[in-house]
């Protein structure tokens, strides 16, 4: 399983999955991140946490921790 954390700076991935529960799963949704969604890795911070993403015409910073719930292919 791949997740958003694994895919490097400059990569595009699809998101496949949300893995989670409750509060912080419906968190990730309301961010824009759902199925099916087109997902441009923009930057990682130089410690490696967060990472930014352009999704659905706008950016975005994602923990470390909620990056791994993101199934992408």
């Amino acid at each position: 399983m791949k997740t958003l954390k694994d895919v490097k700076v400059g990569q595009r991935a699809r998101v496949v999955k949300l893995h989670g529960e409750g509060a912080v799963k419906r968190r990730i949704m309301d961010m824009g991140l759902t199925k099916g969604v087109e997902i441009y890795v923009r930057k990682l911070a130089p410690l490696g946490d967060p990472i930014e993403i352009n999704i659905r015409g706008y950016e975005l910073s994602l923990r470390k921790s909620d990056s791994e719930m993101i199934e992408v292919e």
